[in-house]
């Protein structure tokens, strides 16, 4: 079980985003080190369609989120979690 993040980006995520950008880095390569964050990224548009994390667990994603720059200073309007189910194809 893996468990992903969904961030909506609020409506001024272009200039909000580069400001709080350093902080939120640094908490991506933290988690990483540890092993929490397994893969992170926008989608093709993320001023509409927003970015999305993969963490090892659920604790990961949840400290992950509770502190991210991103989410305290406003520049995700909205988030959520979900159980996701990987299944490895030969």
């Amino acid at each position: 079980m893996k468990y992903v993040v969904l961030y909506d980006s609020a409506s001024d995520v272009l200039t909000t985003a580069p400001v709080h950008f350093p902080a939120h880095k640094a908490r991506l390569d933290d988690f990483h080190a540890r092993g929490l964050l397994l893969m992170v990224g926008t989608f093709a548009n993320p001023v509409e369609e927003g970015s999305m994390a993969i963490f090892s667990t659920r604790e990961g994603a949840e400290d992950f989120v509770k502190g991210d720059p991103f989410v305290v200073n406003g520049v995700v309007q909205s988030w959520t979690i979900r159980e996701w189910n990987e299944i490895l194809t030969p």
